[in-house]
């Protein structure tokens, strides 16, 4: 897979929800990098869509993510999120990273899409559980990249005209 361009990425915020969040082991961490990509992804003009699992158990996406989110989540039951984020390379972050992120970029990887899963923005409950969802990930073609990563390969050049603003969301 190429590097990730702002005109051919989606970004798929899924289950950073308010009652799994205060289970998943580095949450704070997680949560910080999502805020991160969601803002410079919203600077760039990149789609940006969420996922909920089953949120009349688990809540509402978690206000700081939700806040900024172009559109609402959609709600689920399904483990895999079983939209249709829109064209390009598909940049999945979100919870819990072996189970519904697995099953959600198991399936788009079966469908032929491009899939980069943020390692940094992922979370599970425990730290093994999240290395053998990336591990497994990994293993069906799917790249495994850091926030740092997939913001400055949206930005591509330090002459980009939202350079300046976008570097300040990583510092």
């Amino acid at each position: 897979m190429p590097l990730l361009r702002v005109d051919s990425s989606v970004l798929l915020v899924v289950d950073l929800q308010e009652r799994l969040m205060p289970a998943i082991a580095g949450a704070r961490a997680v949560l910080d990098n999502n805020v991160r990509l969601v803002r410079a992804a919203t600077r760039l003009g990149i789609d940006v869509r969420a996922t909920e699992q089953n949120p009349e158990g688990l809540g509402a996406t978690v206000g700081e993510i939700g806040d900024l989110l172009p559109r609402s989540a959609e709600p689920k039951t399904t483990f895999a999120a079983g939209i249709d984020p829109g064209p390009g390379t598909i940049v999945v972050t979100g919870c819990e990273a072996h189970v519904c992120v697995l099953q959600t970029v198991l399936a788009l990887r079966a469908g032929g899409r491009d899939v980069a899963v943020v390692a940094d923005a992922v979370g599970s409950r425990t730290e093994s559980n999240r290395e053998r969802g990336l591990d497994r990930m990994r293993a069906h073609g799917v790249d495994v990249v850091t926030t740092e990563m997939v913001v400055f390969e949206w930005l591509h050049d330090s002459e980009n005209p939202a350079f300046r603003e976008v570097q300040k969301l990583i510092k």
